[in-house]
């Protein structure tokens, strides 16, 4: 499809809208969740892992057949990096989301106590560290995170089974969780800018964006070229040269296919000799 029919595309742009929605309802989402209630102290990691987990299995099943449901600018790097999206797409999702979590921080900070959400919404580095922890944990957060991402999107694209939602809410809230105390648990260039915008706090703020980075294009690119069924040395050739990557994965499908239809006959050929006997 050419530039100029991909801008009239009416996918292209519901998309788009998918985006910047999934994003504002996120970052909303996660936001809130982190804001203390009237004379509470400021709630831990917990709060903020369990409201990115859920909302990130809703928005998976609202937005998930019509931009793959992103909403993370890592996420979306790591799909260029592969070539499962193409650059202008990429660009536009990006765009859109880093909107959606800037209009979703403003609608939060206008709604609940304004020194309450000053305090809480930016993604900060722990006192007790420094910005290379936050930069190591971030991306080792992402790293798990993506990497589950791509082997459930695989699954899906080989069985068309359910395409495990679940799992990638679970590993959003061990990255919250486990990044939590060091970072803030980012794990999302978007949702640290948005807050940063509306906020006015820039310190550290590379480092939400480096270490997202870093951990999705690591995680996208060995799952991709090690780990998933079709990969091989020609599939890194193709990517790295720019070539046709789509063939050499149908023909690494087939063979798991074919593979996979031989073992099924001699198993249901074993069962009908087990019941004449």
């Amino acid at each position: 499809m050419t530039l100029r029919e991909e801008l009239r595309s009416r996918q292209f742009w519901r998309a788009l809208l998918a985006e910047i929605l999934g994003s504002l309802v996120f970052v909303s989402a996660v936001l809130g969740s982190s804001v203390p209630g009237p004379g509470d102290v400021a709630p831990g990691p917990l709060y903020p892992a369990l409201a990115g987990g859920m909302v990130a299995v809703g928005l998976a099943h609202c937005f998930g057949e019509i931009s793959g449901a992103q909403v993370n600018p890592a996420v979306t790097l790591a799909f260029l990096a592969t070539r499962r999206l193409d650059l202008l797409r990429a660009v536009a999702y990006i765009l859109s989301q880093c909107l959606g979590a800037t209009v979703g921080a403003a609608i939060l900070y206008v709604l609940l106590p304004l020194e309450s959400a000053a305090e809480c919404y930016p993604s900060k580095v722990s006192s007790d560290g420094n910005a290379g922890q936050a930069l190591g944990m971030e991306v080792l957060a992402t790293f798990q995170l993506v990497f589950t991402i791509f082997s459930v999107e695989d699954q899906r694209r080989r069985e068309g089974s359910e395409p495990g939602n679940l799992a990638i809410g679970f590993s959003l809230s061990a990255g919250v969780l486990t990044a939590g105390r060091f970072s803030g648990g980012s794990m999302n260039p978007a949702r640290s800018l948005g807050p940063a915008i509306i906020t006015g706090f820039w310190e550290h703020h590379w480092v939400y964006w480096i270490g997202p980075a870093l951990g999705s294009v690591l995680a996208g690119v060995s799952h991709e070229f090690l780990f998933t069924p079709s990969a091989s040395r020609q599939k890194l050739v193709a990517c790295l040269t720019c070539k046709d990557i789509e063939i050499m994965e149908a023909a690494s499908v087939s063979r798991s296919s074919l593979s996979t239809v031989t073992q099924a006959a001699m198993r249901a050929k074993q069962a009908n000799k087990h019941d004449h006997s």
